[in-house]
């Protein structure tokens, strides 16, 4: 019986109380909240469903707590249900319904801690989304990273997840990416507003080596020979170090494809038509402030140029128009002024704003020595995701970029993810993995196999808490995805990697010496089996590997 068993277990008997005593059953909430107590000594698991329920029917929360617990002690499974303070339930499960989380997760194997909460939902995610002026930055290396995590986090709960990479290749930054190349190849300075670092000269380089006589053209045609290639050069490798990074996705679109289609003409006219836009000095403005933004914002400037935010508009209408249920936006930290305007622009199109959600992830720091680093070999002003993968390899990147919540800037100090020690937290998590896969060898030599046959001979307490542990992998895999928070699931993987090695200190699982296996050692190592897999499954959920050895 897992967590989730419980809370359904939970729910079918509270309900049965109120109904037996004529209570408002209405009352119920669809879901009862099930913890693990601080301390084991108070059971198993814990409910405070008494208290919620007690002012809204009328009754004193520990009376109707009594009587849940008399209502659970006739269920199958609850080996012991107790009142606790006010009308908490503190609940000890039968061993049997225990330990059964073993065989249900050797029996669900990959599938075990995926879920049905967004079965049928059609969500398109953008993220890193970086201009192709060049290569990724830390910010957004962190976005690949967590991006991509929050895709499967989704996709296991039955999402149609699409990834998409929007194509900055509009605008006054890509003109400047142009004129730097050019800068480059002539051999003179970087322009003032350029781009510096070794990578413009490769890219200049390589320009000149596919057009060989790109020098010699008019002006405008030479700039517009290393915007074209340029952009295709430097998009071509971010492309392959997202993919060297496990990134990789389904739809890129190009922002210029938004202008030259009509699609930001007609998104335009839509809003004419409908008031959301409106003329004043020569300029067109969404009534933003009708939808909760601080300030009607500029669609088409004074001069005729489109803002920024009219391809944004356009955008999300494409989107919409492709049948997505759900557009989900990871922007950078500057960006925090987006969240209500991108809102504002959807309720302007008539379409319900609930339908858009926007991330925003905070700063990354990468630290040596004790000392920040702030320069890169490649790009001259910033930190890569070159950079990071060179220094620490992609699971080390990728787990330490996702382990923390978007909301903080982070700190990822280098010498701590290259060393082989518990204080490393990705080596901790996939080395508790290694040595499961050790122990199935060595089980393997000695001609045993894991049984599910006697599971109630999993009776020490660091058992049960590991059993309990892998038990609570679907609802922690759940919540990432209800609140868009990947790391959750690397924060558990550690929670289980410290519970297995204690575990593991505790119990012997493989016999010694001349010692004859036992149903206990089949047992033991039938827990350790699920105990690996749920670590597999973790990991696959962050894109991280689950190596055998180490």
């Amino acid at each position: 019986m897992t967590p989730a068993d419980l809370a359904v277990l939970l729910h079918a008997a509270t309900s049965t109380v109120l109904t037996d005593h004529g209570l408002d059953s209405s009352a119920l909430p669809e879901a009862v909240v099930v913890e693990r107590p601080r301390n084991p000594e108070h059971g198993d698991y814990a409910t405070n469903i008494a208290l919620q329920l007690g002012k809204k029917v009328g009754v004193n929360p520990r009376e109707l707590a009594g009587w849940l617990t008399e209502e659970l002690l006739t269920r199958d499974g609850i080996a012991s249900a107790e009142i606790a303070g006010p009308g908490f339930v503190n609940i000890r499960l039968a061993a049997d319904a225990q330990n059964a989380v073993v065989a249900d997760v050797l029996a669900g194997a990959d599938a075990f801690g995926t879920g049905a909460l967004y079965d049928g939902l059609k969500v398109n995610l953008e993220f890193v989304s970086a201009n192709p002026t060049g290569p990724i930055h830390l910010g957004g290396t962190r976005w690949a990273a967590v991006g991509d995590a929050l895709g499967r986090v989704l996709s296991a709960q039955g999402a149609a997840v699409t990834r998409e990479y929007y194509f900055n290749d509009h605008g006054a930054q890509i003109d400047r990416f142009a004129r730097s190349l050019l800068a480059a190849a002539l051999g003179e300075p970087t322009p003032d507003d350029g781009y510096a670092g070794a990578y413009i000269g490769d890219i200049a380089a390589a320009v000149v080596a596919a057009v060989p006589d790109v020098l010699e053209l008019p002006e405008a045609e030479r700039l517009e020979a290393f915007r074209a290639h340029g952009v295709d050069l430097m998009f071509s490798a971010i492309k392959a170090n997202l993919h060297e990074f496990g990134t990789d996705f389904d739809v890129y679109t190009h922002e210029n494809k938004m202008f030259e289609s009509g699609q930001v003409d007609r998104a335009i006219a839509e809003l004419k038509a409908n008031g959301n836009l409106y003329e004043n000095d020569g300029a067109w403005w969404l009534r933003s402030t009708a939808f909760g933004d601080d300030k009607d914002r500029v669609v088409i400037k004074s001069d005729g140029e489109a803002a920024y935010i009219a391809g944004d508009i356009a955008y999300f209408k494409d989107k919409r128009d492709r049948g997505f249920d759900l557009c989900i936006y990871m922007l950078g930290a500057d960006h925090h002024g987006y969240v209500v305007r991108l809102k504002a622009a959807a309720a302007a199109l008539g379409d319900d704003p609930d339908r858009l959600e926007v991330l925003i992830g905070q700063m990354v720091n990468l630290v040596r020595d004790g000392q920040p680093l702030r320069m890169s070999k490649r790009a001259g002003t910033v930190i890569t995701l070159d950079d990071l993968v060179d220094a620490v390899g992609v699971d080390a990147a990728r787990y330490s970029l996702i382990r923390s919540s978007v909301d903080v800037n982070i700190d990822i100090d280098l010498d701590l993810l290259v060393s082989q020690s518990n204080e490393n937290p990705v080596y901790y998590v996939q080395y508790a993995h290694a040595r499961l896969a050790a122990i199935g060898r060595n089980a393997a030599s000695l001609g045993l196999s894991l049984s599910c046959d006697h599971l109630e001979l999993l009776t020490e307490a660091a058992e049960g808490d590991l059993i309990r542990t892998i038990g609570d992998f679907p609802a922690v895999a759940a919540l990432a995805a209800e609140l868009r928070e990947p790391h959750r699931i690397c924060r558990y993987l550690e929670s289980l990697a410290s519970t297995y090695h204690k575990f593991y200190d505790r119990c012997r699982v493989l016999p010694q010496g001349d010692e004859e296996p036992t149903e206990l050692h089949a047992a033991r190592l039938a827990l350790c089996g699920a105990t690996q897999q749920v670590i597999a499954n973790g990991l696959a959920m962050v894109g991280v590997s689950a190596p055998e050895r180490m």
